[in-house]
């Protein structure tokens, strides 16, 4: 806007220059024509002209008169203003260019100092070359606008002055035989030259309050022109919901080289614009409603984030060039993605969405109260109310409501916030078997020929998530205790100033949830489903979600832990919530019919055996029963003769030793 407004004076001022030297040229003729010779050595002339001597003598003395008022107050004025001033706007002009291209050169030099082999030396350099270029840019930008205001003053002067010079040598010169001329003029004239006046004292006073105005701006900016200033005298803007500013735009010229160039950004409404110097309006960059944004590592160079778009499909990398404008970019780009911008009091909404996520970290009192009131409840709550915490948003447990903040979470809990794969630590409560670190792995289970675990699932969902962090918690029954972490979390980011996310897919099935890296399919880490216990979305921003994870290791060998993890999607947090809950219900179905299924077999096993024993029952009565048979017949054929009935006592205890103790039994129980 500057350079534009800048651009309508200099086309003023040049309007000005070509119009002046076109009075001059006209003014110069009447100057000059004034100057004729009236006598001459022309003899005829001299003769004829004699009569006229005396008219001729005072004519001639009217004309050197007026030929000398002219010179003074026509030609001087103009002449001073043509070789004067519009010389200095030119001059001026000059001088900006030359101090502007400086700065730019020193700004470029500054964006390509190495983060990385940075020399204090050279940094000191390059940061006073910019200090001095910017500094003497802004004093020669003011200096030449104080000189453009000033020109609009003097272009009235330079206008009027000369004509009312030639006016007033004019009268002078026909006051002899016309009074009644400059009765009539003298009155405009003298208005003319009272108007003349007061524009002079109006310039000289608008010149003293520039020139103060000048030395005020000198004064208060003196801090400003260092390219990175103090973020402790001047504090980051978290709350902005518009922004503006030069940035380093980062263009891909071949496979792995690239140029940066540097344009003017700015926000309008849901869109980010940019505007190369010299077009008249800015053109569109990406809608960033519902995009995400984040610190990046680009190359040697600092103070560079990435722009992401909803979809995914585009993304500008950009290079802010303070530490301070990197922060603020990076907050107004993520305040214009929740689209805060659209409500009436946008930088109030932002303001208390930012204090409430720097209040998470202290307990609120009102909060803490409502517990405390009802701290008595948790102790008359039966224990098997545990069992329904479990579940997406909206589900709400009795159990919470009762729990104190130091009950949620654990105080000087460690907050981690990077994915730390199971290939480089063994997580706590992930199950790492032999080849699945490391393996590629399909979304949709498969694994290159290889059966996959989650192969037999009839759930396969998979959603775009980027984690925000993770944090041990001292309870896993209500959803409060994610909502807890989530504030706490999105505190510990805002304070320490942490932007970057690690973008996975995570991918819902029937036995685990898991995480895997977009670029090598990659699993990073493995969630078995039944130590999710718990999982919700942020009452307000349904982007954000998470779930607790029950393991069985923790700082206490042999004692169950729980923890927090909290992530980021694409609007997508409902969706993800309902698709781990289908997966629980879906497992929860398999289990009881594994259940059902293991209890029939236990089932049809004992009547099998029962079914075993009554048939070995069946055998032995049916043995004795034909036993029996014998007997009798042996003791009627031998009842007469001793010698069978020997014969018959010794097969019966024969019998009776062949039967052992069961048959003994059994035949003196038939018996």
């Amino acid at each position: 806007q500057t350079r534009s407004l800048l651009g309508v004076f200099e086309e003023d001022a040049a309007a000005i220059s070509n119009y002046v030297n076109q009075l001059f040229q006209a003014m110069h003729r009447i100057y000059d024509a004034q100057r004729f010779p009236l006598g001459g050595d022309d003899e005829v002339m001299t003769s004829t002209l004699q009569q006229f001597a005396k008219v001729i003598d005072e004519l001639s003395s009217c004309h050197a008169v007026l030929s000398t008022q002219l010179a003074d107050a026509m030609m001087f004025p103009i002449t001073q203003f043509k070789e004067r001033d519009l010389k200095e706007i030119l001059t001026l002009k000059e001088v900006f260019q030359i101090a502007s291209n400086d700065h730019d050169a020193a700004i470029t030099r500054y964006g390509r100092l190495s983060k990385r082999r940075e020399n204090e030396k050279i940094k000191a350099e390059v940061m006073e070359d910019v200090y001095t270029s910017r500094k003497k840019q802004h004093q020669t930008m003011m200096h030449y606008f104080c000189a453009l205001n000033t020109l609009q003053y003097k272009k009235k002067i330079a206008m009027l002055e000369p004509l009312l010079g030639y006016m007033q040598a004019q009268i002078s010169f026909f006051k002899m035989g016309s009074e009644n001329l400059t009765e009539q003029l003298e009155e405009f004239l003298t208005n003319i030259g009272t108007s003349v006046q007061n524009v002079r004292r109006e310039m000289d006073c608008e010149v003293e309050n520039m020139q103060q105005t000048i030395e005020d701006l000198e004064v208060a900016s003196d801090p400003l022109y260092l390219p990175d200033p103090d973020t402790t005298k001047f504090p980051v803007h978290r709350n902005l919901t518009r922004k503006a500013g030069y940035l380093n735009a980062r263009n891909k010229t071949g496979l792995v080289s690239s140029s940066w160039e540097r344009q003017f950004y700015f926000t309008q409404g849901g869109n980010l614009m940019s505007q190369a110097r010299g077009d008249v309006a800015g053109g569109l960059v990406m809608d960033i409603d519902n995009c995400s944004v984040m610190a990046v590592d680009c190359e040697d160079r600092r103070y560079c984030f990435q722009i992401t778009s909803f979809d995914g499909k585009k993304s500008s990398i950009l290079q802010a060039e303070s530490k301070k404008d990197y922060e603020e970019w990076i907050c107004t780009i993520n305040n214009i993605s929740k689209q805060i911008y659209l409500s009436e009091n946008p930088e109030e909404i932002a303001a208390r969405v930012n204090q409430s996520a720097l209040e998470a970290v202290t307990p609120s009192p009102s909060f803490q109260q409502r517990h405390e009131s009802m701290r008595p409840t948790v102790q008359s709550r039966p224990l098997a109310a545990r069992t329904s915490s479990t579940g997406s948003l909206g589900s709400e447990s009795a159990g919470l409501s009762a729990l104190s903040l130091d009950s949620l979470v654990a105080p000087d809990t460690p907050i981690q916030f990077d994915i730390i794969s199971p290939v480089s630590e063994d997580f706590p409560g992930q199950t790492k078997s032999s080849g699945q670190s490391g393996r590629r792995t399909n979304p949709f289970g498969e694994l290159g020929g290889s059966k996959s675990e989650t192969e037999d699932s009839i759930l396969h969902q998979l959603f775009i998530v980027r984690f925000l962090g993770s944090m041990e918690v001292k309870s896993d029954e209500s959803p409060d205790v994610v909502y807890e972490t989530m504030r706490q979390i999105l505190a510990a980011r805002a304070i320490h100033n942490v932007f970057r996310m690690t973008e996975s897919h995570l991918l819902v099935t029937c036995d685990c949830l898991k995480l895997i890296d977009p670029q090598t399919q990659v699993t990073r880490l493995r969630f078995p489903l039944p130590n999710v216990v718990l999982y919700a979305t942020h009452q307000e921003n349904k982007r954000l979600f998470g779930f607790v994870l029950r393991t069985s290791g923790g700082r206490v060998e042999s004692r169950q832990t729980s923890i927090c993890y909290i992530f980021e999607s694409n609007n997508e947090g409902e969706k993800i919530c309902d698709s781990v809950g289908l997966a629980k219900q879906i497992a929860f179905h398999a289990e009881l019919d594994r259940k059902a299924s293991e209890k029939q077999k236990e089932i049809d096993r004992v009547k099998e055996k029962q079914q075993k024993e009554l048939n070995k029952q069946k055998q032995i009565e049916k043995d004795l029963e034909e036993q029996s048979r014998l007997i009798a017949a042996s003791s009627r054929s031998n009842q007469n003769s001793g010698e069978g009935q020997f014969v018959v006592l010794s097969s019966s205890q024969s019998e009776d030793s062949d039967l052992g103790e069961d048959g003994k039994k059994k035949r003196e129980s038939e018996a």
